[in-house]
């Protein structure tokens, strides 16, 4: 039974970090739209979308740091 729940820890953390690979997508969308829309502002808003990129990596980094420290206490 407990290696039933570590195997559907391990499939969490692979939904996780396939969903912050499509929210990295849609930033990066985002700016290349706003840029074209807007090229006075693309040193700015490159500022915004690297922000935004590195709390979607730190939430995807987190998943996996979470699974591997469940897998190793039980």
């Amino acid at each position: 039974m407990l290696e039933g729940a570590k195997s559907m820890g391990a499939g969490a953390t692979t939904i996780a970090s396939a969903g912050a690979a499509i929210s990295i997508g849609n930033v990066f969308s985002s700016l290349i739209h706003f840029v074209a829309r807007n090229p006075s502002l693309a040193k700015q808003s490159f500022g915004y979308a690297i922000l935004g990129f590195a709390l979607t990596e730190a939430i995807a980094s987190f998943a996996p740091m979470m699974a591997f420290l469940i897998s190793s206490v039980f």
